[in-house]
């Protein structure tokens, strides 16, 4: 069965259903960013996981309707279908996270609103200003993730929670 990257890409980011960045330059920055933090890495495992960061802001864009960059092909190789396969992981069980922080946290005055975000919950000034743009007290936003990343095994990016 032949299928292209993007059958499988659409419907995923349908699913995750982030907002729309409306500027083509947003997403070039990020572009960027990844390269550099790709060139940084040091171990297979960090190469992986910025390698996988470089696929989706390439497909991201592509979603949101900009050329950016030629999306790697999902079966071009072994290599490309593991980072494929690490980004699906890695990314659904962000935007999950912030997903169930923000419904325990009760986000919008006592009823939920969902939390679309991919963000590294272990960065805690990106999780207080997730919190600050979803209307949810960042303290009991940061405090409801601990909770949520210490009872999330294998997650270690979530175990570490607002750490750095």
């Amino acid at each position: 069965m032949v299928f292209s990257t993007n059958a499988i890409l659409k419907p995923w980011f349908q699913l995750l259903a982030l907002p729309r960045q409306t500027s083509k330059t947003w997403h070039i920055i990020r572009l960027a960013e990844e390269k550099r933090e790709f060139l940084a890495a040091t171990t297979p495992l960090e190469r992986l996981s910025e390698e996988s960061d470089h696929f989706f802001t390439i497909g991201r864009a592509t979603h949101d309707g900009y050329n950016i960059g030629e999306q790697p092909a999902f079966a071009a190789s072994w290599r490309n279908a593991l980072v494929y396969t690490y980004m699906f992981g890695k990314f659904s069980s962000r935007c999950a996270f912030y997903q169930m922080a923000a419904v325990l946290c009760r986000a919008g005055a006592g009823r939920w609103r969902p939390a679309r975000e991919v963000m590294n919950p272990s960065r805690q000034f990106e999780v207080r200003t997730i919190a600050e743009r979803h209307g949810i007290c960042p303290d009991r936003f940061e405090s409801i993730g601990h909770i949520i990343g210490d009872t999330a095994p294998g997650k270690s990016e979530l175990l570490s929670f607002g750490q750095e």
